[in-house]
């Protein structure tokens, strides 16, 4: 329990017992905050456990309320939002959405595996035993979550084998490697690591038999209206609502058609219709990448994104390292790439990695041709502008030096901020001239993947939208090749709100972006906006004053 407090005590105590109390319970949370102290903990989903965090995250919200905001200073209030913001989400998480009872994803250890073993963050023997006791802990997790998973959705358990596949490979090829530069402790992590490998090959062959095809589609992964507009409410932090999000959503798509219809005749002239956006698109298609070469694509272009990011002066470039790899595979089947930063906490100089995840090794040449016409190498550019410069990389870099009264912000990461600034990022770089009219194109074709995202989210969870009418949408309104559209479907089934928090929070950065008074120069606003940790947008408008 977090404990009782009386009115007068400051927030400063009050916050950091709910931050520890986060912190002790949630080894995710405490791994994305770069707080070590809990590396040999895997979550804990079992009946006693679930109860006890209820129970603390109920006092936590009790007790936050308790506490006299109109009396702190305007940070202090900014943090107690966020701080019983993401109380109220997680009470909110294990009370209705119940994630735990119905999706094996939540079970996965490899990120938190994977977390030991890539991250020099301490000295290999003290990662190891960290490791020995995660380790130690997956055949109980597993053990829990056959014991509690029911009705699980059928593309929920034919991703979880592939990621736990991974999960698996990571123990069997790279704990071994990490042991050799400490074989004395090969005692207590050879067997932890034998144990937790038959768990996790047993839970891959428990969810095949039960749980995959010859089992029946399981449980809807829809969410209905009614959750997933709560859901919303708890992600976003933000006063719009589902309908005005939608309504926002087709006049953005609109607008951005008609944008991306006038660049592809400024590439290949013709009139400004569909036709010639696909003519323009097929065009830049051609230019791509393959397995062998895409990561050293993104490295030339992180090159030069940063360089030109310099010489534009837009926005200080910390000098924190970043490491492009290809996606583990543990990690693969939801998105194409992403950005895992050091967390707020985090003491070591350890690298940002930027990852992207290669086509898989059953796919039939067709198929990956399709996925590398959709990132070419026009696409590449604006996707490591996204993931890495100026977007998540940078972003999260200035987020780490935010250092207030509490450790809130290091556990308070905004979706919608985090995605937003990235999106304005892409539209920032390309009005300045970044990869040229290409580039420009492929980013225009990201903004109605962004505005796309947001209505398949709702349409999916909310109204029923069926896969053909999806397909359609995608690939005629969205320009989207046939296995981007399949994988963003999947996405869409697999994950709920997180789509939306694109444009949502593009559209919130963005009119704070434009706000930047005449007699401030581009690059301190930008430093501004980034320099109070990733609050929700309308959080960031307090802290900045307007």
């Amino acid at each position: 329990m977090v404990g009782r407090v009386g009115r007068v005590e400051r927030f400063q105590v009050v916050g950091e017992r709910v931050v520890e109390a986060l912190l002790a319970s949630r080894p995710g949370v405490a791994r994305a905050a770069g707080d070590h102290r809990f590396d040999d903990r895997l979550p804990d989903f079992s009946a006693d456990a679930v109860a006890a965090d209820r129970a603390m995250l109920a006092d936590a919200a009790s007790v936050l309320c308790e506490v006299d905001v109109d009396a702190l200073e305007l940070e202090e209030q900014v943090d107690h939002a966020l701080l019983a913001g993401l109380v109220d989400r997680e009470l909110f998480e294990l009370t209705e959405i119940r994630a735990h009872e119905w999706n094996p994803l939540a079970y996965n250890p490899g990120p938190l595996l994977h977390a030991i073993v890539a991250r020099p963050y301490a000295p290999v023997d003290i990662r190891l035993t960290a490791l020995a006791g995660r380790l130690a802990a997956v055949p109980d997790a597993l053990a829990t979550a056959r014991a509690t998973l029911r009705d699980v959705p059928h593309i929920h358990a034919e991703t979880a084998v592939g990621q736990f596949t991974g999960a698996a490979m990571l123990v069997r090829d790279e704990v071994p490697a990490l042991l050799a530069q400490a074989p004395a402790l090969s005692n207590r992590i050879e067997p932890a690591a034998t144990a937790a490998l038959a768990a996790l090959d047993e839970f891959v062959a428990w969810l095949r038999t039960d749980l995959a095809a010859d089992a029946g589609p399981g449980r809807d992964p829809r969410l209905g209206r009614r959750r997933w507009e709560a859901r919303l409410w708890h992600a976003l932090d933000t006063e719009l609502g589902a309908a005005e999000i939608q309504r926002r959503a087709w006049a953005n798509l609109d607008r951005v058609t008609e944008e991306i219809r006038a660049a592809a005749v400024e590439l290949v002239g013709g009139p400004a219709d569909d036709e010639t956006v696909r003519r323009a698109l097929d065009l830049l298609a051609a230019e791509h990448p393959d397995d062998h070469t895409i990561v050293d694509l993104a490295s030339i272009t992180l090159d030069e994104a940063s360089d030109f990011v310099r010489a534009h002066d837009l926005v200080t470039v910390p000098d924190d390292p970043c490491v492009i790899q290809v996606m583990p595979q543990f990690a693969r089947g939801v998105a194409v790439a992403y950005c895992d930063a050091p967390g707020g906490l985090e003491t070591a100089d350890v690298p940002t990695f930027y990852c992207i995840a290669p086509t898989p090794a059953d796919w039939p040449a067709r198929r990956a041709e399709s996925f590398y016409r959709e990132y070419n190498d026009h696409m590449i550019r604006n996707l490591t502008v996204h993931e890495a410069m100026p977007g998540h990389f940078l972003q999260l870099a200035h987020a780490r030096r935010y250092a207030g009264s509490t450790r809130v912000r290091a556990l308070t990461r905004s979706d919608p901020f985090v995605e937003g600034w990235a999106v304005y990022a892409e539209e920032l770089m390309v009005g300045y001239g970044f990869g040229g009219l290409p580039v420009r194109l492929q980013q225009l074709k990201m903004q109605l993947r962004m505005t796309l995202n947001a209505l398949l989210d709702q349409l999916v969870h909310a109204e029923e939208l069926p896969e053909a009418e999806a397909m359609a949408l995608l690939t005629e309104r969205g320009f989207q090749e046939e296995g981007e559209a399949a994988g963003k479907w999947r996405r869409a089934l697999l994950t709920s709100t997180q789509l939306s928090t694109y444009f949502v929070g593009y559209s919130e950065l963005a009119e704070v972006a434009a706000e930047r008074p005449q007699d401030v120069p581009l690059r301190d606003w930008h430093d501004e906006m980034l320099a109070h940790g990733s609050p929700p947008p309308r959080h960031l408008r307090t802290l900045l004053g307007r």
